[in-house]
């Protein structure tokens, strides 16, 4: 970005806000591929594709359909990013993480972040969910990397806890209760767009990692600087290369994500009735709208 981040998110809002009025939602998701028929069930919806909102960067991945959506949803307010883009797709790990920050900048105070990933654990199935306790970021850059601006969080923010705990037992204990496969594990980011390697997957599963993927964990990364409370999902949409006989492509994975798609999210649905109450982080937000500090 040729501006400060401070600017592209105030300068989004204003677009947004012109276009489908005011968005104050204290609960954020952002869905991976398979997920968007989440956003349809939105009630009061009200949408805007990316390309229509300034700054932010737009997804070549089929799957990813590309648009805030915001409204009602379970009882709570809700906006909701449908779609995400990728270090692989050219992006700098800046913009890949400017939608999550605009979540944060329309005062967001936790992010549900679903995902499509492999399965490394060899006890794990496609079609399995598993409920992010921590991440390895194997992508070799990060979000924060530059000139840090405090009005957004602090220089060396600390991940001891990326995915909030009691988010994740109250995710088990739902997902448990009504019969759904459900892990809890550790969450490999890798670069992409190639699928791993069996010695990769090997490696992986040495380091500790129970799924692999290609996003997310920048988000994460953002989102944890900014304060957010962060609850991370991956649907397994296959076992990871060398663990079955068979080969990978992306049709395979979005038809398994396609069928987990109601058991995914059902579990998110009734995570959102149960979770407490949230409240929008005005104070937060309320830099974006300062001219002065734009």
């Amino acid at each position: 970005m040729t501006i400060s981040a401070i600017a592209a998110i105030g300068e989004a809002i204003t677009a947004i806000e012109a276009q489908i009025g005011p968005v104050r939602a204290p609960l954020g998701m952002i869905l991976g591929s398979g997920l968007g028929g989440l956003a349809d069930q939105i009630t009061h919806q009200r949408a805007l594709p990316y390309d229509q909102i300034p700054h932010l960067p737009t997804s070549s991945v089929a799957g990813h359909a590309g648009q805030l959506v915001c409204g009602t949803w379970q009882g709570r307010e809700v906006v909701v990013l449908s779609g995400r883009v990728h270090s692989y797709e050219g992006h700098s790990a800046s913009d890949v993480v400017l939608p999550v920050r605009l979540l944060a900048g329309l005062g967001v105070h936790t992010v549900i972040v679903t995902n499509a990933a492999g399965a490394v654990n060899p006890d794990y199935q496609a079609g399995d969910l598993m409920v992010l306790s921590d991440h390895i970021n194997l992508q070799a850059n990060s979000p924060l990397i530059g000139a840090n601006d405090a009005r957004l969080g602090p220089r060396f923010p600390d991940m001891t806890e990326a995915y909030d705990k009691e988010l994740r037992a109250l995710t088990l204990q739902i997902g448990r209760k009504h019969g759904l496969r459900v892990h809890e594990g550790v969450y490999a980011a890798v670069l992409g767009p190639a699928y791993e390697t069996p010695a990769e997957v090997r490696m992986v599963r040495i380091l500790g990692a129970d799924a692999v993927g290609m996003s997310t964990v920048p988000e994460v990364i953002a989102a944890r600087h900014m304060g957010m409370a962060v609850l991370g999902l991956s649907c397994l949409t296959n076992l990871a290369a060398g663990l079955s006989g068979g080969t990978l492509n992306h049709d395979e994975v979005k038809e398994v994500a396609g069928g987990a798609t109601a058991g995914m999210i059902g579990l998110i649905a009734a995570v959102v009735r149960a979770m407490p109450p949230l409240t929008l982080r005005a104070a937060f937000r309320a830099q974006f709208e300062a001219p002065s500090a734009l």
